[in-house]
């Protein structure tokens, strides 16, 4: 694990629930952000003035000192039992699916801490029979109120996700919604019984978050065409790991923050994140843009039918009526368009960007969208061009990332450490903006049993039962079961979310780690 993070593992659940509630009740001066797991509590501070094992210390006092209380109120779930696992689940525990169902309606659960996606809780049983792995490899697509077990634990997937839970049902309650107060369902302290259903007597209405503005505006940018999702994307939402809420924000932060600086934006302007097709838009009104990231190619045509290109990675001056489009690059996969102002978005918890895992944030523009500015009221000057911060990797390309081993290279033989290090990873096709998949001789495990689920960071590699790792970018989800071997250098992030699929990775160690108090 990279410097500013480390893990602080605990012999039981209840340990590492204490220690969360301590802090949540008297937080420890230099911890940035903590996120708590089923054995580990995930500890991120500024390494430059703090120091770890003093926070250690302070933290395992509040541990100690903390009383969880009694019991919470009870949730009441309706489940259909209808799992594509349910029979793999009964095998697994050696009974049949009737018992898997009793076993699992006649057991009262408890919150035990929230993560992975927001409204994820995981519920613990305390003794009951209903322990299975995971899957050896995750769906890329596990259905919105999905009931799942893995481990220890019970789940109920709040939006559509990857995930590699054993699938027993579904249910139709909707366990995080930005509209209610509060938002999750579940939270920590409070307890869950599952009902069997037959069928749910309504269907609910899945509403979205945040959609793109439609009303008229001075200045406003027409989506003309827009073959794959274009996102919002600014800063993200610093701080909120602990509730299943992953940073998100620009994918290349480095090209997004210089299309804010060359047209003159604060750091946090909310710009457009451009997939690897064209992007054509009407500009309505006078405005000043930048086009950064992997884009090359930009064409205009003005309302008097003259043609022009113009280059990235410079202040653009558009009119009223000018077409531009954003050619699809032959190299990278992410642009940036950023105006003077910023685009005009709805926050959510403080925040316009896209989290395409948690599914917070504005809709993809699309065709036919109107997308307002600020009015500008920046004073900062526009700087003319910039520099991409690093050459766009291509298809083919092998590209080098530094990683930091752990914290859990030791689940794998030192055979399998060496052999990540030294092979060429494929980037595969089923790649995105929560992780990015790849292929290459499967990696053996030293440990074959279950991790128990804890946080990871963006850029943590994670390796799955088969063996085969997954990279995960800013949408990542905040906690996982699978064991992380490396962990990406931070600064480049940008570059990795920039290599496409059929591109080589290498992986190259700088550090490693401990396996007491992991930095």
């Amino acid at each position: 694990m990279r410097p500013g993070a480390f893990l602080i593992e605990f012999d039981t659940l209840a340990e590492v629930m204490s220690a969360s509630a301590g802090l949540t009740a008297d937080p420890v001066a230099g911890i940035e952000e903590f996120v708590p797991g089923a054995r580990t509590l995930l500890v991120r501070h500024d390494a430059q003035i703090t120091n770890r094992n003093e926070i250690v210390e302070q933290v395992l006092a509040r541990s100690a000192d903390t009383d969880l209380g009694q019991a919470g109120e009870i949730v009441e779930i309706p489940v259909v039992y209808d799992g594509e696992d349910l029979t793999d689940v009964a095998q697994i525990l050696g009974c049949d699916v009737d018992e898997v169902i009793r076993r699992h309606t006649e057991t009262i659960f408890s919150v035990a801490f929230t993560g992975f996606a927001p409204g994820f809780a995981y519920l613990s049983g305390g003794t009951t029979n209903l322990h299975v792995p995971r899957r050896s490899s995750p769906r890329t697509i596990v259905p919105e109120g999905a009931v799942g077990l893995a481990g220890e634990f019970t789940g109920v997937y709040p939006k559509a996700s990857p995930g590699g839970w054993q699938l027993i049902g579904r249910t139709d309650l909707a366990m995080f919604d930005i509209n209610r107060e509060p938002a999750a369902l579940l939270r920590p302290g409070l307890r869950v019984r599952f009902r069997a259903v037959q069928s749910f007597e309504t269907l609910r209405e899945n509403t979205a978050v945040s959609a793109v503005r439609k009303a008229d505006a001075a200045c406003s940018i027409e989506v003309i065409s827009a073959p794959l999702p274009v996102l919002a994307q600014d800063l993200g939402r610093p701080g909120l790991s602990q509730h299943g809420i992953s940073l998100s924000g620009a994918a290349d932060s480095a090209s997004y923050l210089s299309a804010n600086r060359i047209v003159g934006n604060a750091r946090s302007a909310v710009a457009l994140e451009i997939p690897p097709a064209p992007f054509t838009f009407r500009v309505n009104g006078k405005i000043v843009a930048a086009v950064t990231g992997a884009a090359e190619s930009i064409a205009v045509l003005d309302s008097d039918g003259a043609r022009t290109s113009l280059k990235s990675w410079t202040a653009l001056a558009l009119d009223d009526g000018d077409v531009v489009t954003i050619e699809a690059p032959s190299a990278g996969v992410r642009s940036y368009l950023a105006v003077r102002g910023g685009f005009d978005f709805t926050l959510v918890l403080g925040s316009a960007s896209a989290d395409t895992l948690a599914q917070l944030g504005p809709e993809p523009v699309k065709a036919g969208d109107l997308v307002p500015l600020n009015p500008t009221k920046t004073r900062l000057a526009v700087q003319p061009t910039a520099e991409p911060a690093f050459a766009m990797p291509r298809a083919g390309d092998t590209v080098a990332l530094d990683v930091y081993l752990g914290p859990r290279h030791d689940w794998f033989t030192q055979d399998a450490v060496g052999q990540f290090l030294s092979q060429e990873w494929v980037v595969g096709q089923q790649s995105n903006r929560v992780g990015m998949r790849l292929t290459g001789d499967a990696l053996e495990r030293l440990v074959q049993g279950e991790l128990p689920s804890e946080a990871t960071l963006a850029g943590a590699i994670q390796v799955p039962a088969n063996g085969q790792p997954v990279l995960f970018l800013k949408d990542h989800p905040v906690t996982g079961g699978y064991p992380v071997i490396a962990t990406l250098r931070a600064e480049q992030l940008g570059l990795a979310s920039q290599i496409p699929a059929g591109a080589r990775i290498r992986f190259n160690a700088i550090g490693s780690t401990n396996m007491n108090g992991r930095t």
